[in-house]
């Protein structure tokens, strides 16, 4: 099992005004920075259910180039901070770092099923674990937060820049022609471009990338 390191760690029993705070400090510690594609050999896909008072944290951990499922975890217990939008990661954080403890090895890159930069505070869920790590995310997401974008194109790839406040915070992405996109934002140590490249390379079989559409799987049926 790894042994995880957390930097900037931070007490998660607090309140809601207290947890904005936090996101406004820890907010500007997220860099972009470009993906090194050729040493990215596992992605880590997660995704958090809740059901009434229990939470299921979901990892899998995905080969990039044999293209199979070469690790996976699970972590259920209770749900330790309220549904408050915008405060999503005091919420999930918790389950997902125990899971991530029961993995043989730590992934490359960190894939949500949440948002990183496309935030109010621009530091959504993604953003979080990866600044708690010091290691690369992005936030795949099947809704907007914030932000609007420009109609897209039909065929797959088409994408175009979600902007909130006149800041491009994301990407809308079409993984699969004709399908409803895919809203990609920047987690921490990954640009925008690599993080849209990173998702559409992934998407190999559904509208969400491998690693996260599993991880959806495995965190509502317990198995994959």
């Amino acid at each position: 099992m790894p042994d995880l390191v957390l930097h900037h760690a931070h007490a998660w029993d607090v309140s809601p005004t207290e947890a904005v705070e936090i996101q406004r400090q820890l907010a500007p510690l997220v860099r972009e920075e470009p993906l090194d594609f050729e040493a990215v050999r596992t992605v880590a896909g997660l995704d958090v259910s809740v059901r009434e008072d229990r939470v299921r944290a979901a990892v899998v951990v995905y080969d990039v180039r044999a293209q199979e499922v070469v690790d996976q975890a699970i972590w259920e217990g209770p749900v330790a901070f309220p549904y408050v939008p915008g405060l999503l990661s005091f919420r999930e954080v918790p389950a997902i770092l125990p899971a991530l403890e029961k993995l043989r090895q730590l992934p490359d890159v960190y894939m949500l099923d949440a948002q990183g930069r496309a935030h109010p505070r621009r530091f959504g869920l993604a953003c979080h674990l990866g600044v708690l790590l010091e290691a690369p995310a992005l936030g795949v997401a099947k809704s907007i937060l914030v932000g609007r974008h420009a109609p897209l194109a039909e065929a797959k790839g088409s994408a175009e820049p979600l902007v909130h406040k006149g800041e491009t915070v994301g990407l809308a992405l079409r993984t699969r022609e004709g399908v409803h996109p895919v809203y990609v934002s920047v987690g921490h140590r990954i640009t925008l471009r690599d993080a849209g490249r990173l998702a559409l390379r992934l998407a190999v079989k559904y509208k969400l990338p491998q690693p996260t559409h599993l991880a959806h799987r495995l965190s509502y049926r317990g198995s994959l």
